[in-house]
Protein backbone atom coordinates (compact mmCIF):
# COMPACT_ATOMS: atom_id res chain seq x y z
CA UNK A 1 0.00 0.00 0.00
CA UNK A 2 1.15 3.78 -0.69
CA UNK A 3 1.75 6.06 1.87
CA UNK A 4 0.30 9.38 2.31
CA UNK A 5 2.64 12.27 2.01
CA UNK A 6 2.72 14.57 4.87
CA UNK A 7 0.14 17.26 4.18
CA UNK A 8 3.21 20.07 5.58
CA UNK A 9 5.30 18.96 2.37
CA UNK A 10 3.02 19.72 -0.62
CA UNK A 11 1.70 22.60 1.54
CA UNK A 12 5.18 24.25 1.61
CA UNK A 13 6.62 23.23 -1.56
CA UNK A 14 3.66 25.24 -3.05
CA UNK A 15 4.35 28.39 -0.50
CA UNK A 16 7.98 28.34 -1.66
CA UNK A 17 7.17 27.86 -5.52
CA UNK A 18 4.90 30.71 -5.23
CA UNK A 19 6.64 32.97 -3.02
CA UNK A 20 9.65 32.67 -5.55
CA UNK A 21 7.81 34.19 -8.58
CA UNK A 22 6.48 37.64 -8.80
CA UNK A 23 3.09 38.66 -10.54
CA UNK A 24 5.09 40.67 -12.86
CA UNK A 25 6.88 37.26 -13.93
CA UNK A 26 3.94 35.20 -13.90
CA UNK A 27 2.51 37.81 -16.41
CA UNK A 28 -0.13 39.37 -14.24
CA UNK A 29 -0.82 43.18 -14.10
CA UNK A 30 0.80 44.62 -11.07
CA UNK A 31 -1.63 45.62 -7.81
CA UNK A 32 -0.82 49.13 -6.39
CA UNK A 33 0.20 48.92 -2.69
CA UNK A 34 2.26 47.22 -0.41
CA UNK A 35 1.83 43.18 -0.67
CA UNK A 36 1.94 41.21 2.43
CA UNK A 37 3.58 38.33 1.26
CA UNK A 38 6.68 37.88 -0.80
CA UNK A 39 5.62 36.48 -4.37
CA UNK A 40 2.25 35.28 -5.70
CA UNK A 41 -0.62 35.40 -3.67
CA UNK A 42 -3.03 32.16 -3.40
CA UNK A 43 -5.70 33.92 -5.24
CA UNK A 44 -3.31 34.64 -8.09
CA UNK A 45 -2.38 30.91 -8.51
CA UNK A 46 -5.89 30.22 -8.13
CA UNK A 47 -6.69 32.59 -11.08
CA UNK A 48 -3.57 31.70 -13.02
CA UNK A 49 -4.10 28.29 -12.96
CA UNK A 50 -7.91 28.45 -13.86
CA UNK A 51 -9.81 26.98 -10.40
CA UNK A 52 -11.35 28.41 -7.76
CA UNK A 53 -9.27 30.02 -4.70
CA UNK A 54 -11.33 27.58 -2.47
CA UNK A 55 -10.35 24.52 -4.30
CA UNK A 56 -6.09 25.69 -4.26
CA UNK A 57 -6.23 26.70 -1.11
CA UNK A 58 -7.66 23.07 0.24
CA UNK A 59 -4.45 21.65 -2.32
CA UNK A 60 -2.22 23.78 -0.58
CA UNK A 61 -3.15 22.61 2.71
CA UNK A 62 -2.71 18.90 1.22
CA UNK A 63 -6.33 17.91 0.74
CA UNK A 64 -5.35 16.17 -2.43
CA UNK A 65 -7.30 13.21 -2.41
CA UNK A 66 -9.41 13.80 -5.92
CA UNK A 67 -7.21 16.12 -7.57
CA UNK A 68 -6.96 16.03 -11.09
CA UNK A 69 -3.96 14.94 -12.87
CA UNK A 70 -4.73 18.20 -15.56
CA UNK A 71 -5.81 20.50 -12.30
CA UNK A 72 -1.83 19.49 -11.13
CA UNK A 73 -0.39 20.36 -14.51
CA UNK A 74 -2.31 24.05 -14.98
CA UNK A 75 -1.20 24.84 -11.11
CA UNK A 76 2.59 23.48 -12.64
CA UNK A 77 2.13 25.56 -15.56
CA UNK A 78 1.02 28.61 -13.44
CA UNK A 79 4.22 28.00 -10.91
CA UNK A 80 6.59 27.66 -14.08
CA UNK A 81 7.97 24.54 -12.69
CA UNK A 82 10.67 22.65 -14.54
CA UNK A 83 10.60 18.98 -15.23
CA UNK A 84 11.52 17.72 -11.59
CA UNK A 85 9.49 20.19 -9.83
CA UNK A 86 6.68 19.02 -11.71
CA UNK A 87 7.07 15.53 -11.12
CA UNK A 88 7.71 16.38 -7.31
CA UNK A 89 4.28 17.97 -7.25
CA UNK A 90 2.42 14.94 -8.46
CA UNK A 91 4.64 12.77 -5.81
CA UNK A 92 3.36 14.37 -3.32
CA UNK A 93 -0.26 14.42 -4.83
CA UNK A 94 -0.87 11.53 -5.73
CA UNK A 95 1.89 9.09 -4.24
CA UNK A 96 0.97 5.57 -5.28
CA UNK A 97 2.50 1.86 -6.11
CA UNK A 98 3.77 -0.32 -4.54
CA UNK A 99 6.49 1.03 -1.45
CA UNK A 100 9.79 -0.13 -1.40
CA UNK A 101 10.96 -1.47 2.10
CA UNK A 102 13.55 1.93 2.94
CA UNK A 103 13.98 -0.18 6.48
CA UNK A 104 16.10 -2.83 5.55
CA UNK A 105 20.26 -2.43 4.09
CA UNK A 106 20.58 -2.13 0.59
CA UNK A 107 22.84 -3.88 -1.50
CA UNK A 108 24.34 -3.58 -4.27
CA UNK A 109 23.94 -6.71 -6.82
CA UNK A 110 26.55 -8.56 -8.07
CA UNK A 111 26.91 -7.22 -11.77
CA UNK A 112 26.94 -3.68 -10.75
CA UNK A 113 29.64 -4.52 -8.10
CA UNK A 114 31.68 -6.41 -11.33
CA UNK A 115 30.55 -2.62 -13.27
CA UNK A 116 32.51 -0.57 -10.89
CA UNK A 117 35.27 -2.82 -10.63
CA UNK A 118 35.86 -2.94 -14.57
CA UNK A 119 36.20 0.65 -14.59
CA UNK A 120 39.48 1.73 -13.63
CA UNK A 121 40.26 4.67 -15.38
CA UNK A 122 37.87 6.97 -13.78
CA UNK A 123 35.59 7.47 -10.42
CA UNK A 124 32.03 5.69 -10.36
CA UNK A 125 29.90 5.34 -7.43
CA UNK A 126 26.92 3.42 -6.72
CA UNK A 127 24.03 5.66 -4.55
CA UNK A 128 20.99 4.18 -2.77
CA UNK A 129 18.02 5.35 -0.54
CA UNK A 130 19.00 8.27 1.06
CA UNK A 131 21.84 9.04 -0.92
CA UNK A 132 23.67 5.98 1.26
CA UNK A 133 26.88 4.91 -0.54
CA UNK A 134 26.14 0.91 -1.45
CA UNK A 135 29.82 1.01 -3.56
CA UNK A 136 32.52 2.74 -5.31
CA UNK A 137 35.75 1.70 -6.82
CA UNK A 138 39.01 2.55 -6.43
CA UNK A 139 39.17 5.93 -8.30
CA UNK A 140 35.96 6.70 -5.97
CA UNK A 141 37.36 5.94 -3.10
CA UNK A 142 40.54 8.25 -3.68
CA UNK A 143 38.26 11.08 -4.34
CA UNK A 144 36.03 10.74 -1.33
CA UNK A 145 38.77 9.60 1.52
CA UNK A 146 36.51 10.03 4.49
CA UNK A 147 34.32 6.99 3.69
CA UNK A 148 36.79 4.76 4.32
CA UNK A 149 36.85 5.55 7.86
CA UNK A 150 33.31 5.65 8.18
CA UNK A 151 30.69 3.06 10.27
CA UNK A 152 29.32 1.14 7.28
CA UNK A 153 25.78 3.08 8.35
CA UNK A 154 27.33 6.34 8.33
CA UNK A 155 28.82 6.07 4.67
CA UNK A 156 26.11 9.00 3.15
CA UNK A 157 26.67 11.12 0.73
CA UNK A 158 24.65 14.13 2.40
CA UNK A 159 25.98 13.02 5.58
CA UNK A 160 29.73 13.33 3.97
CA UNK A 161 28.43 17.07 2.05
CA UNK A 162 27.79 18.44 5.48
CA UNK A 163 29.25 17.20 8.13
CA UNK A 164 32.61 16.30 6.98
CA UNK A 165 34.81 19.06 7.42
CA UNK A 166 36.55 18.09 4.36
CA UNK A 167 33.96 18.15 1.93
CA UNK A 168 33.96 21.94 1.96
CA UNK A 169 37.56 21.83 1.13
CA UNK A 170 37.22 19.00 -1.72
CA UNK A 171 34.53 20.67 -3.94
CA UNK A 172 35.35 24.12 -4.83
CA UNK A 173 31.79 25.13 -5.56
CA UNK A 174 30.99 23.05 -2.04
CA UNK A 175 27.61 25.65 -1.73
CA UNK A 176 26.16 24.60 -5.06
CA UNK A 177 26.55 20.93 -4.76
CA UNK A 178 25.49 20.51 -1.36
CA UNK A 179 21.61 22.70 -2.04
CA UNK A 180 21.66 19.82 -4.88
CA UNK A 181 22.14 17.08 -2.05
CA UNK A 182 19.79 18.78 -0.46
CA UNK A 183 17.33 18.84 -3.50
CA UNK A 184 17.77 15.18 -3.94
CA UNK A 185 16.44 14.26 -0.33
CA UNK A 186 13.75 16.27 -1.39
CA UNK A 187 13.02 14.23 -4.03
CA UNK A 188 13.68 11.30 -2.37
CA UNK A 189 11.36 12.23 0.50
CA UNK A 190 8.37 12.55 -2.06
CA UNK A 191 8.66 8.77 -3.18
CA UNK A 192 9.33 7.40 0.12
CA UNK A 193 7.10 9.59 2.22
CA UNK A 194 7.21 8.36 6.35
CA UNK A 195 11.31 6.38 5.96
CA UNK A 196 12.37 6.50 9.45
CA UNK A 197 15.85 6.87 8.07
CA UNK A 198 15.32 10.07 6.12
CA UNK A 199 14.10 11.55 8.98
CA UNK A 200 16.87 10.46 11.47
CA UNK A 201 18.91 11.72 8.90
CA UNK A 202 17.32 15.53 8.10
CA UNK A 203 17.32 15.68 11.97
CA UNK A 204 20.94 14.77 12.25
CA UNK A 205 22.20 16.71 9.46
CA UNK A 206 19.45 19.65 10.65
CA UNK A 207 21.19 19.93 14.44
CA UNK A 208 24.77 19.41 12.71
CA UNK A 209 24.66 22.57 9.99
CA UNK A 210 22.81 25.31 9.95
CA UNK A 211 23.35 25.50 5.94
CA UNK A 212 21.42 22.13 5.92
CA UNK A 213 19.15 23.47 8.15
CA UNK A 214 18.21 27.15 5.68
CA UNK A 215 18.19 24.80 2.65
CA UNK A 216 15.65 22.02 3.93
CA UNK A 217 13.19 24.91 4.49
CA UNK A 218 13.29 25.91 0.96
CA UNK A 219 11.73 22.62 -0.60
CA UNK A 220 14.08 22.66 -3.83
CA UNK A 221 14.11 19.45 -5.44
CA UNK A 222 17.26 18.26 -7.58
CA UNK A 223 17.55 15.24 -10.37
CA UNK A 224 21.33 14.15 -11.14
CA UNK A 225 21.47 14.17 -14.91
CA UNK A 226 24.76 14.86 -15.97
CA UNK A 227 27.26 18.18 -15.28
CA UNK A 228 30.49 19.28 -13.96
CA UNK A 229 31.90 19.64 -10.67
CA UNK A 230 35.39 21.32 -9.24
CA UNK A 231 37.60 19.88 -6.57
CA UNK A 232 40.75 20.85 -5.01
CA UNK A 233 41.84 17.61 -3.45
CA UNK A 234 44.55 17.51 -1.04
CA UNK A 235 46.82 15.10 -3.47
CA UNK A 236 46.01 15.45 -6.71
CA UNK A 237 45.33 19.35 -6.32
CA UNK A 238 42.58 21.02 -8.88
CA UNK A 239 40.54 18.77 -11.21
CA UNK A 240 37.43 19.84 -13.09
CA UNK A 241 35.06 15.98 -13.55
CA UNK A 242 31.98 15.96 -15.49
CA UNK A 243 29.59 13.35 -14.37
CA UNK A 244 26.90 11.34 -16.02
CA UNK A 245 23.91 9.83 -14.00
CA UNK A 246 22.01 6.45 -14.61
CA UNK A 247 18.98 4.68 -12.99
CA UNK A 248 20.25 0.59 -13.25
CA UNK A 249 17.51 -1.23 -15.05
CA UNK A 250 15.89 -3.24 -12.39
CA UNK A 251 17.19 -1.37 -9.67
CA UNK A 252 14.51 2.21 -9.51
CA UNK A 253 15.83 3.15 -5.98
CA UNK A 254 19.59 3.17 -7.10
CA UNK A 255 21.89 5.82 -9.02
CA UNK A 256 25.66 4.85 -10.89
CA UNK A 257 27.41 7.88 -11.26
CA UNK A 258 30.22 7.72 -13.80
CA UNK A 259 32.60 10.69 -13.50
CA UNK A 260 34.55 11.78 -16.77
CA UNK A 261 37.51 13.85 -17.43
CA UNK A 262 39.14 15.37 -21.04
CA UNK A 263 41.93 13.67 -22.32
CA UNK A 264 45.32 14.92 -21.70
CA UNK A 265 44.11 17.83 -19.64
CA UNK A 266 45.58 18.30 -15.86
CA UNK A 267 42.71 16.52 -14.39
CA UNK A 268 43.48 13.27 -16.11
CA UNK A 269 46.94 13.84 -15.01
CA UNK A 270 45.38 14.14 -11.24
CA UNK A 271 43.20 11.01 -11.77
CA UNK A 272 46.63 9.02 -12.99
CA UNK A 273 47.98 10.54 -9.43
CA UNK A 274 44.68 9.17 -7.68
CA UNK A 275 44.87 5.71 -9.06
CA UNK A 276 48.50 5.25 -8.06
CA UNK A 277 46.90 6.59 -4.59
CA UNK A 278 44.95 3.45 -4.17
CA UNK A 279 44.46 0.19 -6.12
CA UNK A 280 41.56 -1.38 -4.31
CA UNK A 281 37.86 -1.04 -5.25
CA UNK A 282 35.89 -0.18 -1.55
CA UNK A 283 32.65 -1.83 -1.12
CA UNK A 284 30.22 -1.09 1.71
CA UNK A 285 29.45 -3.58 4.07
Amino acid sequence: MSQPVPESDIRDFLRTRRARLTPEQAGLAPHPGARRVPGLRREEVAQLAGVSVDYYVRLERGRTTSVSAAVLNTIAHALQLNDTEHNHLFALANPTGQQTDTTTTQRARPGLLQVLENITDIPALLLGHRLDVLAVNHLARALYRDFEGRPAGERNMARYMFLAPQARDLYLDWPATARENVGMLHLYASHHPRDPRLAQLVGELSAGDRDFRRWWSEHDVYQPKYGSKRYHHPLAGDLTLGFEAFTPVGEQDQTLGLYTVEPGSPSENALRTLADWTDERYEVT
